[in-house]
């Protein structure tokens, strides 16, 4: 009894406080009670969001802004037919995508460009047009152009050379190797060891650099396998970019990277399934001289390894899992990320970040190189 008092006066002071009790409730329990109807975990972790909003990156430049903002609500390179329905149709479009990389790139970018047949295959032989460095005379670069294993020789490929060839002051030559649907693994790996076997007629291997965005970089990595394999050295740097040294796509990535682009959910893998389309098609996901990642003894042998991607891009997750990899297993190996851009975005060269990863690859090529 000689409590209730102190009793009565507690209860007095919380009763003051229930107001505010009741603001806070409204304020923040009740819109987290609406955040859990919004979210739903699965007994085997997958999580359903729904009223997610992602705005663009804040470290965008303008430039990168104004382009996401046209791929997400202009879709520019959406429509025409696809490889499995018009081949020759699919080609044509995507050369007319990359056409219009090419333009300015050529603008901003003078060079000299060969067209030269090497161990019977046709190149595109790039050197600026004020020569090459001499710190470079007895250096090469290779590149692998993207494409999906279907497309992009004689376009993709000088979207991919030329900047580095007039930043780096360097020869890159592109190989316009074998591809989808008319051909199958390991007909593009062939086709580069072919081409190498005859660079290193001219060149000592730690003269020459190997790289290639998406499916070109991941032919880089089942390059450097198959010289394994044939017994050829390897060479004295690579760029695996916009890509991995296993399957092209994987972990979260296969989730988010598609609705961030404006697109549905990727089915995981669904690429390589296809086989971009077919040149994959009937490979052995296990096998190594595919997918390096499969074989420790093969990624052990890699050179200093050069991996560059982006947040909204497909092969995200799959090119910080190679990097990881590969540092596992004692390799040189450099990862570059760039937020909020999407896959192979530098293939824009109007965008500053993409000026930034051409000086990336030719500073890693001019560390790795050797006379």
């Amino acid at each position: 009894m000689t409590n209730s008092p102190c009793l009565l006066l507690r209860a007095l002071r919380i009763s003051q406080f229930l107001p505010l009790i009741g603001l806070w409730m409204m304020t923040w329990v009740a819109p987290l009670a609406a955040q859990q109807q919004s979210l739903r975990i699965d007994e085997d972790g997958t999580i359903h969001v729904t009223d997610l909003t992602v705005p663009l990156s804040s470290f965008l430049s303008s430039e990168a802004r104004n382009y996401m903002l046209e791929l997400l609500l202009k879709k520019p390179f959406s429509g025409g037919p696809s490889a499995a329905e018009d081949i020759k149709g699919y080609r044509a479009k995507q050369d007319e995508i990359m056409n219009r990389f090419l333009k300015p790139i050529i603008a901003l970018y003078p060079v000299n460009i060969e067209h030269k047949t090497i161990a019977g295959l046709y190149t595109d032989v790039v050197t600026p047009k004020e020569g090459v460095s001499p710190k470079n005379r007895n250096l090469v670069l290779l590149n692998v152009h993207g494409g999906g294993f279907v497309s992009g020789a004689r376009t993709a490929g000088l979207v991919e050379s030329i900047p580095v060839a007039a930043v780096e002051k360097i020869k890159v030559i592109t190989i316009d190797y074998r591809m989808g649907p008319e051909y199958k693994f390991p007909a593009a790996s062939e086709d580069v060891a072919v081409v190498y076997r005859e660079i290193l007629k001219q060149y000592k291997p730690q003269q020459v650099g190997l790289y290639g965005c998406s499916a070109g970089g991941m032919l880089t990595a089942m390059s450097v396998a198959w010289f394994q394999n044939k017994g050829l050295p390897s060479p004295g740097a690579l760029g695996v970019l916009c890509a991995s040294i296993g399957n092209l796509s994987g972990g979260d990535a296969d989730s988010v990277t598609g609705p961030l682009n404006g697109m549905p959910v990727m089915m995981p893998r669904e690429w390589e399934r296809r086989g971009g389309p077919g040149y994959l098609s009937e490979v052995d996901p296990k096998d190594p001289l595919v997918y390096p990642i499969n074989s420790t003894a093969l990624v052990a042998k890699f050179p200093p390894t050069l991996l560059i991607t982006s947040t909204r891009a497909m092969e995200f997750g799959a090119a910080i899992n190679s990097h990881n990899v590969l540092i596992r297993n004692g390799v040189d190996a450099e990862l570059h990320v760039w937020d909020g851009l999407p896959h192979a975005f530098w293939y824009n060269s109007e965008l500053p970040e993409s000026r930034e990863v051409y000086d990336v690859i030719a500073r890693f090529f001019d560390r790795h190189l050797r006379h």
